[in-house]
């Protein structure tokens, strides 16, 4: 994605803000880390749309971060409700006081002026989905006034308040209609020029709106315990490969790893994505780098090659090729810096 000047010029190094508009990185732009997709009425990051056009949306959109980034939102409010859904990866996520993780197919609503934070401290990999609707409220308690075009009526939309008034727990499995919801939304963005959009923007946030009320009433008590641990077993494999527990020098091919999680390569291949947004071999071998990174700085005994072969490269020329590609430095100009 091109980075156009309007993702460059809202950005300033505040600590604390009113808003969140202020704080994507320019440089995470630039270096292509980020990709962001948006429409705007305010002064949100994305493409400016008249107010009269979208009455009511401050901002929709999605972004996906490739990789982990060196930058995060800091705590801040929103003038309206916020809200998101990760689609893939994982994101540390603060609401008010209580620190959360949000998983993929997860969803969270933000109120009217509650303390939030992404990132504890940087944004993490992922594809992460959001929208913020003015209600003309910047506080919990206050009136919300739902734009002219919600189709939902009076009392599912006081009935929507209360519950999200009173649910403790700020962070809810998405079902399949916010997912799609959420896909439609991101469409629209994406084809924001062509015919129709804003009845099709329209439509599909009424579809979301009736799909977290859906949500809310129907939630489920307990989910299928087979899935659950099936979910874990890939979550933990990913998280010894992160941390360098295992053995990063071994043949870790694709069925190699499945059936050490005792799934299937279509089931883990799957997991893999929603939890670092990479396939299982680009996982591994950034986490074979990220290892070798540490060799370089730690281990100055090691020669590159060494260091190369110990974590499952067959050449030192092919492994100076992907580090640069991943650090933009070679092992030796890594090593002296």
């Amino acid at each position: 994605m091109k980075v156009t000047p309007i993702y460059q010029a809202h950005y300033n190094d505040r600590k604390e803000h009113d808003s969140d508009r202020s704080n994507f990185h320019p440089q995470a732009l630039i270096i292509g880390k980020i990709h962001i997709h948006a429409l705007t009425t305010g002064q949100y990051l994305g493409t400016p749309v008249p107010k009269n056009i979208l009455p009511g949306v401050s901002t929709v959109g999605f972004w996906n971060a490739t990789g982990s980034q060196k930058w995060g939102l800091d705590a801040h409010r929103n003038e309206g409700i916020k809200i998101m859904f990760l689609e893939t990866g994982h994101m540390p996520f603060v609401a008010g006081q209580r620190k959360f993780d949000l998983r993929a197919g997860n969803y969270t609503v933000i109120l009217p002026g509650q303390m939030h934070q992404l990132g504890r401290p940087n944004i993490e990999a992922g594809k992460l989905h959001w929208l913020i609707l003015d209600v003309s409220a910047n506080q919990p308690l206050q009136q919300w006034r739902w734009p002219e075009w919600v189709m939902l009526t009076k009392n599912d939309l006081a009935e929507l308040i209360v519950k999200l008034h009173h649910n403790k727990n700020p962070i809810w499995d998405s079902t399949p209609i916010i997912q799609k919801a959420f896909h439609d939304l991101a469409q629209c963005v994406l084809d924001w020029n062509k015919p129709h959009m804003v009845s099709s923007l329209i439509i599909n946030i009424n579809q979301l709106l009736i799909g977290i009320l859906k949500a809310l009433t129907s939630q489920q008590l307990s989910e299928n315990k087979e899935l659950i641990s099936r979910r874990r077993a890939v979550e933990l494999f990913i998280e010894e490969l992160k941390q360098s527990h295992l053995d990063l020098g071994e043949l870790w091919t694709l069925e190699r790893m499945a059936a050490h999680c005792r799934v299937g390569e279509t089931t883990f291949s799957k997991y893999c994505r929603e939890f670092v947004n990479a396939n299982p071999i680009e996982f591994l071998n950034q986490c074979r780098l990220d290892r070798a990174a540490r060799q370089l700085l730690e281990e100055p005994k090691l020669s590159i090659t060494q260091i190369a072969l110990s974590n499952g490269f067959n050449s030192s020329q092919y492994f100076a090729t992907a580090f640069k590609e991943r650090f933009h430095k070679t092992p030796r100009a890594y090593r002296k810096s």
